[in-house]
């Protein structure tokens, strides 16, 4: 028991020593960039399923047009906003696809053998495949107008309307599952130190 706590003890020393490094404080900023994002878009997805509305402007476009205004700074917000926009679109998708190749590879592992991994390997791609269209689909809310003209174009007579609808209730249904799922963690976890001490 006192070996464990020691244990915590170092490896929370350990990450507070990286978190001043360059590294740590550049990963904390995308941290809080990312979470006040996430909490953003359980909101705006909230409005938009209560009202039944989709997003004419994109939030990148739409912060950075704020924030020029109120510091008053004589900026081109759409040269910038497009810039800025198309940097977290990217980031956005390239992190969910490292994530959702991270964990298939866990899975591929899991359930492979020498006769089946040629066909698993061909669903997996099938899978992949339709994640990144969905991507790009979903993705799209995310971008200036001229650019979802473009999109709209190469991806045809879709009803983007109903997907970005449909996204916005898969979300809120995760996030709220999520939420559920760590505070019950949190809990437990507090419970536990609690019988021990």
């Amino acid at each position: 028991h006192l070996f464990l706590e020691a244990h915590d003890l170092q490896n929370m020393r350990e990450r507070i020593e990286w978190s001043r490094t360059y590294q740590g404080r550049y990963f904390n900023f995308l941290g809080y960039f990312f979470s006040i994002y996430c909490i953003w878009k359980i909101f705006i997805s909230t409005v938009n399923i209560v009202f039944d509305r989709v997003g004419k402007v994109d939030p990148i476009t739409k912060t950075f047009d704020i924030l020029v205004n109120w510091f008053g700074l004589d900026v081109d917000v759409t040269l910038w906003s497009q810039q800025i926009s198309f940097i977290v679109v990217g980031i956005i998708v390239l992190t969910s696809t490292r994530g959702l190749l991270l964990t298939m590879s866990k899975f591929f592992i899991w359930i492979s053998s020498s006769k089946s991994s040629n066909i698993i390997v061909l669903f997996f791609s099938q899978i992949m495949g339709m994640y990144f269209m969905s991507m790009v689909v979903l993705m799209r809310m995310n971008m200036p107008a001229e650019y979802r003209e473009i999109i709209t174009e190469v991806l045809g007579d879709l009803q983007f309307n109903f997907y970005h609808r449909w996204f916005d209730v898969m979300f809120l249904v995760s996030a709220s599952l999520t939420l559920a799922l760590l505070y019950l963690a949190h809990k437990r976890e507090v419970e536990t130190a609690d019988q021990l001490s």
